[in-house]
């Protein structure tokens, strides 16, 4: 399990230096087209994406938990799931965090916040009704797990490079258009005409399909931290199994919010279930499984 949990942090590294490569690539294609006026608008726009991603890391949990329409819940309102969270959170040495519950059929949980001693989880109530207590433990280990290793900050520093890659492109796009690059000779104008064009399209879709890898590759982390805390892997298994069966999209489709659900809430069949940002329950359940024979 210890080995597993260190794959996945070095494979989260990696990605995130793919982010880095994608901006330099870019600069460096700002350099070939515009010379050295660029480096000022890079920076810019840059910096420009990682305020607003550090507005929405600030803000994400109490926005998360609003769109979602979860309500906090204290003890004497669910005995049953406030003591599991409050026994893992003593087994994974954190704080206790907010709980809350939200009103939907689909088997499904949560968990957000930017800190151990800044979070809240959230489970829907269909969650509550089909998952024996092993398997709620199981669930929120995996949460849990999400908080532990401040996987809100990994998702804020994916947020906020794709964002810069997403910024930079347009304004290369836009200053393609306008100024159609140098003007050196015709042949050069063209090339930089399709290179502008061609960079503004492919970032944005390369660095969303990075932050996607970044997001499965978390979410493969939590599932082996979660059975490392509970030391019963079947638990989770049994979860997935069953979330597996009953279908986890929710009423309510929520985009933004997506990545900080234990499975996929989006529908399969609409255009944003394709691009989804959880690894499939077959794979996270063949790795669990893997887990406890090398154990």
């Amino acid at each position: 399990m210890y080995s597993e949990i260190a794959r996945n942090k070095h494979k989260s590294l990696l990605i995130i230096v793919l982010f880095i490569l994608v901006i330099a690539g870019l600069a460096d294609l700002f350099d070939v087209i515009y010379g050295g006026g660029s480096p000022a608008v890079l920076i810019g726009v840059g910096v420009g994406a990682i305020i607003y991603a550090m507005i929405g890391y600030y803000a994400g949990m109490r926005m998360s938990l609003a769109v979602n329409g979860a309500r906090e819940i204290h003890k004497k309102d669910n005995p049953r799931l406030w003591r599991i969270i409050e026994n893992l959170s003593i087994t994974d040495g954190i704080a206790m965090p907010r709980v809350f519950i939200m009103d939907d059929p689909a088997p499904n949980a949560f968990a957000t916040g930017r800190d151990p001693k800044h979070a809240a989880v959230c489970a829907t109530s269909g969650l509550l009704d089909i998952m024996n207590d092993d398997e709620l433990k199981g669930v929120f280990a995996h949460e849990l797990g999400h908080v532990k290793n401040y996987d809100m900050r990994v998702s804020m520093i994916a947020f906020a490079l794709t964002a810069a890659i997403s910024l930079i492109a347009d304004v290369l796009l836009n200053m393609t258009f306008f100024s159609g690059g140098r003007r050196n000779s015709g042949e050069d104008s063209q090339i930089a005409l399709f290179l502008g064009i061609g960079a503004a399209i492919l970032a944005p879709l390369v660095a969303f399909l990075i932050q996607m890898a970044v997001s499965r590759q978390r979410e493969y982390l939590a599932d082996a931290t979660g059975a490392l805390t509970t030391r019963y892997p079947e638990g989770l298994i049994s979860a997935l199994r069953k979330i597996d069966n009953a279908g986890s999209a929710l009423r309510r489709q929520n985009t933004a919010t997506a990545h900080f659900f234990f499975a996929n809430p989006l529908r399969k069949h609409s255009i944003t279930g394709l691009f989804s940002t959880h690894p499939p329950i077959d794979q996270r359940i063949k790795r669990l499984e893997d887990m406890e024979t090398h154990a």
